[in-house]
């Protein structure tokens, strides 16, 4: 399959596209956008196009985008190990686990230090128990768990078995961690913060998550989606 450049001219057999998708977008809203742009720019009528692996709106970072045939490659993609750079920020929780939503309880923090940090990081690396969040784009009884959410109705999501291969300590200055974390496919590292948390007897919501690569796709190699709607 053709990686996208400057001179990708055949969408339809195949093309993939690494996106560096911004804050405030959902996948979503960078699949629609290529969409349009196919569509009214390149004047391609039909054309599938689909992304491996959502990010959540307030997360930026790596997002793979498959045009035409290259859409069979997706669940493929979808699986490969993926790398993140996570902050979080210890003493309150969110509904949400990150800043979509507002503060919704306090804890104490100052007992937290490195020290207790980087005691119960281990817990976390390997094949761990870990319950998706209610604000995720899981299907419950038909819909997006976070419309129901979002209307008030809190779905009860059980938990599943995930991986994760690494976390690293970046950088603490209390209240706020820094985390580089290496995990598979079906990992949410909002669930992870809110988790480790709990481990330190506190609270703890996602600040920011960048998704720094994919599978092969690195960061530094992918499209802004100003550079796309250029080039496009």
């Amino acid at each position: 399959m053709e990686i996208f450049s400057e001179h990708t001219t055949d969408f339809q057999t195949g093309v993939i596209i690494p996106v560096n998708k911004p804050v405030n977008w959902t996948s979503f809203d960078v699949v629609n956008k290529i969409r349009y742009l196919l569509k009214y720019k390149r004047e391609i009528p039909k054309i599938k196009v689909g992304h491996a692996g959502t990010l959540d709106p307030k997360a930026s970072g790596v997002l793979i985008v498959c045009t035409g045939k290259a859409t069979k490659q997706i669940q493929s993609l979808q699986g490969q190990q993926k790398t993140y750079y996570a902050g979080l920020k210890f003493g309150e929780t969110t509904p949400s686990f990150d800043s979509e939503t507002m503060v919704d309880a306090t804890y104490p923090m100052e007992h937290i230090t490195r020290e207790k940090i980087e005691q119960i990081i281990p817990s976390f690396v390997g094949n761990i128990s870990q319950i998706p969040p209610a604000y995720s784009a899981l299907h419950v009884n038909g819909k997006r768990a976070y419309e129901l959410a979002r209307n008030g109705q809190i779905p009860e999501l059980k938990a599943r078995n995930v991986v994760i291969e690494k976390i690293s300590i970046e950088r603490f200055e209390s209240p706020y961690l820094e985390l580089s974390i290496t995990c598979h496919t079906g990992t949410y590292v909002r669930s992870l913060v809110r988790d480790i948390g709990q481990a330190l007897e506190s609270g703890a919501w996602m600040s920011s998550l960048v998704r720094e690569s994919s599978g092969d796709f690195q960061l530094k190699n992918a499209f802004t989606m100003e550079a796309l709607i250029k080039m496009i």
